[in-house]
Protein backbone atom coordinates (compact mmCIF):
# COMPACT_ATOMS: atom_id res chain seq x y z
CA UNK A 1 0.00 0.00 0.00
CA UNK A 2 2.37 2.41 0.94
CA UNK A 3 4.71 4.32 -1.26
CA UNK A 4 8.33 3.52 -0.46
CA UNK A 5 9.77 6.32 -2.05
CA UNK A 6 7.73 9.00 -0.39
CA UNK A 7 6.87 9.45 3.28
CA UNK A 8 3.75 9.37 4.38
CA UNK A 9 2.39 11.18 7.30
CA UNK A 10 -0.79 9.84 9.39
CA UNK A 11 -2.37 12.49 11.38
CA UNK A 12 -5.39 12.97 13.91
CA UNK A 13 -8.34 14.49 11.34
CA UNK A 14 -10.41 15.95 14.02
CA UNK A 15 -7.71 17.48 15.94
CA UNK A 16 -7.33 21.34 15.42
CA UNK A 17 -3.10 21.11 16.14
CA UNK A 18 -2.72 18.28 13.79
CA UNK A 19 -4.28 19.73 11.14
CA UNK A 20 -2.39 23.45 11.58
CA UNK A 21 0.99 21.05 12.03
CA UNK A 22 -0.15 19.73 8.58
CA UNK A 23 -0.75 22.78 7.13
CA UNK A 24 2.48 24.12 8.59
CA UNK A 25 4.18 21.11 6.48
CA UNK A 26 2.69 21.97 3.11
CA UNK A 27 3.85 25.27 3.91
CA UNK A 28 7.14 25.03 4.50
CA UNK A 29 8.59 21.38 3.25
CA UNK A 30 10.01 22.29 0.04
CA UNK A 31 10.00 19.03 -1.68
CA UNK A 32 6.52 19.04 -1.27
CA UNK A 33 6.93 15.02 -1.20
CA UNK A 34 5.07 14.29 2.13
CA UNK A 35 2.26 12.55 1.63
CA UNK A 36 -0.83 12.65 4.33
CA UNK A 37 -3.88 10.73 5.20
CA UNK A 38 -5.25 10.97 8.45
CA UNK A 39 -5.58 8.20 11.01
CA UNK A 40 -9.29 7.51 10.79
CA UNK A 41 -9.54 7.37 7.46
CA UNK A 42 -9.64 4.03 5.31
CA UNK A 43 -5.93 4.67 3.56
CA UNK A 44 -4.59 5.51 7.77
CA UNK A 45 -6.34 2.41 8.64
CA UNK A 46 -4.48 0.17 6.87
CA UNK A 47 -1.49 1.61 6.86
CA UNK A 48 -1.31 1.12 10.68
CA UNK A 49 -2.08 -2.54 10.18
CA UNK A 50 0.44 -3.23 7.47
CA UNK A 51 3.13 -1.53 9.88
CA UNK A 52 1.38 -3.60 12.56
CA UNK A 53 0.18 -0.82 14.83
CA UNK A 54 -3.00 -0.75 16.80
CA UNK A 55 -5.24 2.20 14.59
CA UNK A 56 -7.00 2.41 17.84
CA UNK A 57 -4.40 2.80 20.09
CA UNK A 58 -2.81 5.76 18.56
CA UNK A 59 -2.38 9.06 20.10
CA UNK A 60 0.35 10.41 17.78
CA UNK A 61 1.00 11.31 13.96
CA UNK A 62 3.07 8.35 12.84
CA UNK A 63 5.11 8.80 9.44
CA UNK A 64 5.78 6.15 7.18
CA UNK A 65 9.29 6.26 5.95
CA UNK A 66 11.37 3.77 3.74
CA UNK A 67 8.88 1.12 4.89
CA UNK A 68 9.64 2.20 8.44
CA UNK A 69 6.62 3.12 10.74
CA UNK A 70 8.03 6.10 13.35
CA UNK A 71 5.87 7.41 16.07
CA UNK A 72 5.56 10.04 18.49
CA UNK A 73 8.89 12.33 18.57
CA UNK A 74 10.59 10.22 16.35
CA UNK A 75 8.12 11.07 13.94
CA UNK A 76 7.88 14.81 14.42
CA UNK A 77 11.51 15.60 14.47
CA UNK A 78 12.18 13.48 10.93
CA UNK A 79 9.34 15.68 9.56
CA UNK A 80 10.90 19.16 11.04
CA UNK A 81 14.39 17.88 9.31
CA UNK A 82 12.56 18.52 5.76
CA UNK A 83 11.61 21.86 6.52
CA UNK A 84 12.90 24.72 4.89
CA UNK A 85 14.71 27.87 7.11
CA UNK A 86 14.90 27.54 10.43
CA UNK A 87 12.58 25.29 10.83
CA UNK A 88 14.76 22.06 10.28
CA UNK A 89 16.84 22.98 13.17
CA UNK A 90 13.81 21.58 15.33
CA UNK A 91 15.61 18.44 14.19
CA UNK A 92 18.30 18.58 16.59
CA UNK A 93 15.74 17.65 19.27
CA UNK A 94 17.07 13.76 18.12
CA UNK A 95 19.63 14.84 20.84
CA UNK A 96 17.28 15.29 23.55
CA UNK A 97 16.96 11.51 24.91
CA UNK A 98 14.24 10.02 23.51
CA UNK A 99 12.62 9.25 27.46
CA UNK A 100 12.41 13.09 27.96
CA UNK A 101 11.28 13.72 24.28
CA UNK A 102 8.16 10.95 24.09
CA UNK A 103 7.18 12.71 27.64
CA UNK A 104 6.74 15.78 26.38
CA UNK A 105 5.34 14.47 22.99
CA UNK A 106 2.83 12.28 25.39
CA UNK A 107 2.20 15.26 27.35
CA UNK A 108 0.65 17.47 24.68
CA UNK A 109 -0.97 14.78 23.07
CA UNK A 110 -2.96 14.33 25.92
CA UNK A 111 -3.98 17.54 26.20
CA UNK A 112 -4.21 18.81 22.10
CA UNK A 113 -8.79 18.40 22.51
CA UNK A 114 -8.74 20.37 25.19
CA UNK A 115 -5.85 23.39 24.47
CA UNK A 116 -7.02 23.21 20.68
CA UNK A 117 -9.81 22.43 20.29
CA UNK A 118 -11.66 19.31 17.33
CA UNK A 119 -13.57 19.87 14.39
CA UNK A 120 -16.24 17.41 13.46
CA UNK A 121 -14.44 16.17 10.53
CA UNK A 122 -10.80 16.52 8.12
CA UNK A 123 -10.43 19.25 6.07
CA UNK A 124 -10.63 19.23 2.58
CA UNK A 125 -7.61 19.96 0.82
CA UNK A 126 -7.31 22.46 -1.55
CA UNK A 127 -6.31 22.11 -5.00
CA UNK A 128 -2.88 22.64 -4.84
CA UNK A 129 -2.69 20.01 -2.57
CA UNK A 130 -5.06 17.23 -2.88
CA UNK A 131 -2.75 15.05 -4.86
CA UNK A 132 -0.39 15.08 -1.41
CA UNK A 133 -3.82 13.24 0.33
CA UNK A 134 -3.80 9.75 0.07
CA UNK A 135 -7.23 10.16 1.35
CA UNK A 136 -8.59 12.52 -1.00
CA UNK A 137 -11.19 10.38 -2.46
CA UNK A 138 -12.61 9.48 0.96
CA UNK A 139 -12.69 13.27 1.83
CA UNK A 140 -14.70 14.02 -0.95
Amino acid sequence: MSAPDRPILLFDGVCNLCDQSVQFVLDHEPEGRIQFASLQSDVGQELLTEHELDGNDIDSVVLIEQGRAYTQSDAALRVASRLNGPWKWIALGRFVPRVLRDWAYRYVARNRYRWFGTRDACRLPTAETRSRFLDAEELA
